[in-house]
């Protein structure tokens, strides 16, 4: 894995578990994180993967103090959004792209193709760890998530509004998926951490059902605002 000591990095956020675990080991080892990149769907109002609206992502980004840069995309032109991005990333002296892929080669062999075009270096810390060592580890440092995505099919939707914990992954576990949610089983949103300055506190409100998944709305109780960089 290339060192990331001392180099600014951007991370790509969906606000779930294993990308903050990757934004955990790319801190822990000397990177210096820059930006936080968040696609959203054409209309802008939720994010294209876990369905998350602005306020919370940006309630994320303030308790990690670092800024939020969101775009909004269609799947067509994901690709081509995603490297317009990371392409002002580089030229503004980022070297280093932080994912928290596992062990999905289609996964690993786009972001180093796309990073390749402009010069960026992946980081990937979670890469080819073991599923379950890595839902240990994100327990045992404290992190605290709600499951808010479950694909129909995989796991029934009393799951939606769980807190991540050993039992609710025995439970998973159970119904016969991987628990790490690696084929997009289920999503979570962090809520706090050992990196996190204060715990992000959820109003879970309605389910969604959408391109088979269904997804917990959730807000904050109260409206925390800073700067979004959407330029």
């Amino acid at each position: 894995m290339n060192t990331i000591k001392g180099k600014c990095f951007f991370c790509s956020w969906s606000g779930g578990k294993d990308s903050c675990l990757a934004l955990y080991h790319a801190i822990q080892n000397g990177g210096i994180p820059k930006h936080l990149l968040t696609m959203f769907t054409k209309q802008g109002k939720r994010s294209r993967a876990h369905g998350l609206p602005l306020s919370v992502l940006e309630t994320q980004a303030r308790a990690l103090s670092i800024p939020l840069v969101i775009r909004k995309t269609s799947w067509d032109d994901y690709e081509s959004t995603f490297l317009s991005v990371i392409r002002k990333f580089k030229k503004d002296g980022v070297d280093y792209g932080v994912f928290g892929d596992i062990d999905l080669e289609a996964h690993l062999e786009w972001v180093e193709r796309v990073c390749s075009w402009v010069k960026i270096r992946p980081y990937e810390p979670l890469w080819k760890r073991e599923r379950r060592d890595l839902l240990n580890e994100f327990l045992q440092l404290g992190f605290k998530a709600t499951i808010i995505v479950i694909k129909q099919g995989a796991l029934s939707s009393s799951f939606l509004g769980k807190t991540l914990d050993q039992q609710v992954i025995k439970d998973m576990e159970k119904t016969g998926i991987d628990a790490s949610g690696e084929k997009g089983e289920y999503h979570t949103i962090v809520t706090d951490g050992p990196i996190f300055s204060s715990a992000i506190h959820l109003q879970l409100k309605d389910q969604v059902v959408r391109d088979g998944y269904c997804f917990l709305d959730v807000s904050l109780g109260a409206e925390i605002k800073m700067e979004v960089f959407n330029e």
